[in-house]
């Protein structure tokens, strides 16, 4: 039998896979989104993904989720499987994706923020100023980058975040109903009626025309920032534990930034760096201070895992 010191390490490794593999999301998206039309992506990268996800439960023969539970599950499809992606592929034909990882990495904070709006949990007076300083810095950010005005790309991250938020509080809240491998694959299995059809409708005409590397950027987003990377990162909140192995997630935008460097050739500036770590220290301290919850909640509401930004 492992101990439980072994179990945290591995929770810690899993953990660090899901963050990495997240990490890659916004860099694959902007090679895709060269070739691929951001609708057709989002539609294709939904139903790879959602039939995926539909074998696994067929073979390993789980059942329906109990019906008052798919109204959460339409909701976080409609989020997580369509929304986000649809916005954060728009966002990324016209900023870089260096760009992207500082406004994303907004993300655990809108999250919370959600969280505690559904769980009616009162968190710490020091989170709501941490939460406020953290939107205003990438705020900031988006302003100073785009010469004193909202870039159209901006606006669709913002946007994006928003919907994703509302998505990943739903599916928080779900699994502690059921494992999270098994609430991102039935989200997935939700949305296949949208996304098969809407993937035929889509598909690009000139498959022939378009590039292996457009053709693997939409798979890497489909079958890992989709679906495998939600597999690592909440079994290793499971085994880790919360509040541990959720911090691995603040390196998140610092491995969007090395990726986007070697792979979409982009520069990372001073600049970048320092809001990004800026952005990073208000999303540490929201996280510490989310600790203030209602009082005596039953032991069946207690706080879900997070799940982190794909």
């Amino acid at each position: 039998m492992s101990s439980p010191s072994s179990r945290e390490r591995l929770g810690l490794l899993l953990g660090f896979i899901g963050m990495v593999i997240f990490g890659g999301t916004l860099p694959a998206t902007r090679i895709a989104v060269a070739e691929i039309d951001p609708i057709a992506l989002t539609s294709l990268r939904t139903a790879i993904a959602g039939l995926c996800s539909l074998v696994l439960l067929l073979v390993l023969r789980r059942p329906l989720p109990p019906r008052a539970l798919w109204g959460q599950l339409v909701i976080a499809m409609l989020c997580v499987a369509v929304l986000f992606p649809l916005l954060m592929s728009l966002g990324m034909q016209t900023v870089d994706a260096s760009h992207g990882g500082v406004v994303l990495g907004i993300l655990p904070i809108a999250t919370a923020l959600v969280a505690v709006a559904i769980t009616h949990e009162r968190p710490r007076p020091l989170f709501w100023i941490a939460s406020v300083a953290g939107a205003a810095l990438v705020i900031a950010f988006s302003l100073r980058e785009g010469g004193g005005a909202f870039s159209t790309g901006d606006l669709l991250l913002f946007a994006a975040v928003a919907v994703s938020a509302i998505g990943y509080a739903f599916s928080g809240r779900l699994t502690s109903q059921m494992p999270g491998w098994e609430v991102i694959s039935w989200i997935l299995v939700i949305g296949l009626p949208l996304s098969i059809p809407a993937a035929v409708l889509t598909m690009p005409h000139d498959v022939g025309q378009i590039a292996l590397k457009p053709w693997l950027g939409l798979l890497y987003v489909a079958l890992f920032s989709q679906w495998i990377g939600f597999f690592a990162w909440n079994a290793g909140l499971a085994m880790g534990g919360i509040a541990r192995v959720s911090q691995v997630q603040l390196l998140q935008p610092f491995v969007t930034f090395a990726l986007a460097a070697f792979f979409n050739g982009e520069t990372i500036t001073l600049q970048i760096l320092l809001f990004a770590a800026a952005v990073v220290v208000t999303v540490a301290i929201s996280t510490r201070t989310r600790a203030k919850a209602a009082p005596s909640p039953p032991q069946r509401d207690r706080k879900p895992p997070q799940l982190a930004a794909s």
